[in-house]
This record gives structure tokens, sequence and C-alpha cells, in this order.
């Protein structure tokens, strides 16, 4: 199931099968001069397959968009044992209902993916990356407004950590920023086709930066090894966590001015019984990681985290699962994000298409009442 299928050189479109690892498809495609859409910091482990049944968000969903607009075709395996091709190579097929929408983001409940259809862009020509420390999360957002106007179209990732964040990643895994002394960073990547041309509008934007106060110190990175080197003062952020403990973590969708406001909420309402809460993630999507430590797993934390985090979520009209899914662990909250009447729908999609319950049981939505699944 790790197999290539085809790869078509003019309209960028790869077919594979699903086992197929993150990973080992970029080095594919890299080679031909193309890219994935994708990029996650577990792309080494990650199949395909599990990225589309989950809609897998990432480092390049600013540039390249979503899942549901990258994937062009599904096979899938229902749940009495029929295959449905529906492995598109098209970018236009307006033949009926797109069925590969209800698959992509499923987590398995309702089909198992098989193989995979996707639109993959060119391998841009001209990389950089900038790394910003600003000395408010005011600030970061103010910085996201001007790099957008002065940015444009090369912009491809946005992506901010509070200060807790960078300290455990120099704690705990021995790597060392070239900028220090600041409540937030900001990574920001540039792709495009033309070096001189880019290099041109990052310089740009950065004395608009700093003149205006909007950044207090900065690097950037134009060569491999560097570019590399500052990814992973943001990637291996999960991996630092790890040594703190235990790990409470959530994935959400906020309004982008909202976003921070929900670390700082949490950190008064935790107080000393919570080892650290951290807040990073893609802010150019609205999506927030918040990660609260313990030395422990505890149900009193967990008590005073949920479901305060979803309601406090709910009011800001979030979502409790921007990129991650419910899974177990989320599936009972499901009401702070979708209206009844929205989960009543999917419960009798899942009883239509698996009416003995047998693909992922008991993951992504509450058990549906008796009468509704007649």
């Amino acid at each position: 199931m790790n197999r290539v299928i085809s790869f078509d050189k003019v309209s960028g479109i790869l077919v594979c099968q699903a086992g197929c690892v993150l990973e080992r498809l970029s080095e594919y495609l890299e080679e031909q001069g193309f890219i994935m859409p994708l990029d996650l910091g577990a792309k080494g482990s990650c199949h395909i397959g599990g990225n589309v049944a989950t809609n897998a968000g990432g480092l390049r969903l600013l540039r390249y968009g979503s899942l549901r607009g990258t994937v062009l075709g599904l096979e899938v395996v229902l749940a009495d044992g029929s295959a449905v091709d529906c492995l598109a190579s098209l970018r236009k097929d307006n033949t009926g209902y797109d069925l590969k929408q209800l698959f992509i983001g499923s987590e398995g409940t309702l089909g198992v993916i098989t193989a995979v259809s996707i639109l993959c862009p060119q391998k841009p020509k001209a990389v950089n990356v900038a790394f910003l420390g600003c000395q408010s999360f005011a600030k970061v957002l103010e910085t996201f407004t001007t790099c957008r106007a002065m940015l444009g179209e090369i912009l491809s990732a946005y992506e901010f950590m509070d200060e807790k964040c960078m300290e455990l990643v120099e704690r705990h895994l021995k790597l060392s920023s070239p900028v220090t002394g600041s409540p937030f960073y900001v990574l920001i990547e540039t792709s495009g086709s033309n070096s001189t041309h880019d290099e041109e509008k990052l310089n740009n934007f950065l004395e608009q930066a700093t003149a205006s106060g909007l950044v207090t110190d900065g690097t950037v990175a134009t060569d491999d090894k560097k570019i590399k080197a500052l990814w992973s003062l943001r990637e291996r952020i999960t991996e630092a966590l790890t040594h703190e403990g235990y790990v409470y973590k959530y994935d959400i969708s906020l309004p982008v001015g909202k976003l921070y406001d929900l670390v700082t909420d949490m950190r008064a309402r935790l107080g000393q019984s919570a080892k650290s809460v951290v807040g990073y993630g893609h802010l150019g999507d609205g999506n927030l990681h918040l990660n609260i430590t313990a030395e422990s797993y505890s149900h009193s934390l967990l008590d005073a985290i949920e479901p305060f985090v979803y309601e406090w979520t709910a009011r800001c009209s979030g979502s409790i699962s921007a990129e991650h899914g419910l899974g177990f662990k989320k599936k009972q909250f499901i009401q702070y994000s979708k209206p009844s009447e929205a989960v009543a729908l999917m419960q009798r999609f899942k009883a239509m298409l698996d009416p003995k319950g047998i693909l992922n049981p008991y993951k992504t939505l509450p058990s549906a009442p008796e009468s509704s699944t007649r």
C-alpha cells in the first residue's frame, strides 16, 4: 500500500496508495521539481491516507490551502467490502455529488481510504525564512497584517510561538535561537520563483516592520541548513513539551485577534496547578496549539481545563478541533462547534455507510439515539 501509481509532470497530479509516508512522497516529488501541498512535523512517520482521513492542516495551509481543495480523488473501501473508485485526476468534475468530501476528515469512520489523487505545486526556486521577535501579541498581529500586504503572493507560512515555547526547546532539546529576549517569536517563510525579487520584497517588509517598532530583533535565512535550523525551533516544540511530563493538548481555531487570549485566560485560571501553559501555532490560519503540562496526569487539573476550554472557544465562534480531529477524547464535545441538527445528519451518514459500526468505532461522533439509526 505504499506505491506511487502515477505522477503527471504537466498537471502536477500525483496518484498514490494510502500507505505512502508523507516524507517519502515529498522526496519523490522534489526529484521531479514539485512538492507536496502538505507539510507536517510528523512527516517522517505519517501516511498520506491518514493525513486525508483526518484532513491534516500543517505548515503550508496558508499558501496551498487544505486537503479539501488539493485532493482531487479517492479510492475508498466501504464497510460492506465494496470499493468506490473515485480516483479522478481532473481539476474539474461537476458530475453529481462530490463524494470524496465525505471521507476527507471523517477519521476512518465512513470508509477506509486506499488511494489518493492530489494536486502538487511546483517546488519554489527561492525560499527565505525570517525569524523575528515581537514585544506583544498585538505586535504579532500587526506584523502579520503588514506582512500579508507587503509580501503578497510569496508568503507561504506565518507561525508564532511564545517565550515559554522558546525556553522549552532551548532547555530540553539544546537548540539555540539567534533571536532572544522577546515575549513572542514569529517565523515567516516566503516561496517564489525569483530570489532577487523575493529578497527585495522581504527586505522592504523587514525595514518597515523594524522602523515602525513591530519587530525588535530578527534574522533571515536563505540557505537550506539555516532554514532548517530556524524551522526546528517551531517544529520541535511538541517534542520539547514531552520532557515536561504529562501534556494536555488542545488544537483550537479562533478569530485571529483572539488567538492568544485563551492562553492568557487559561494561565490565570490554572495558576500554580499547571507546570506550564504555552501557546503556538499557525497564526495565518487562526490555529492555536494550546498545551498545558504537569508532572503527571491529574484528574482535578483536567476538570479545571475541560469543559472551560471548549466553552471559551464556543463563545468566540471557534472550533474545538482545527486540524487534529475529534477521535476518542473530543467526540462528546462536538456540540461546542456543531449544532445538534448537523450532528444528527452526520450520525445518519454513519448509520447508512456503516450500519454495524465496524469502522473506527467509538470515534468522532457521539453515540446516536436508537431512533436516529433506524
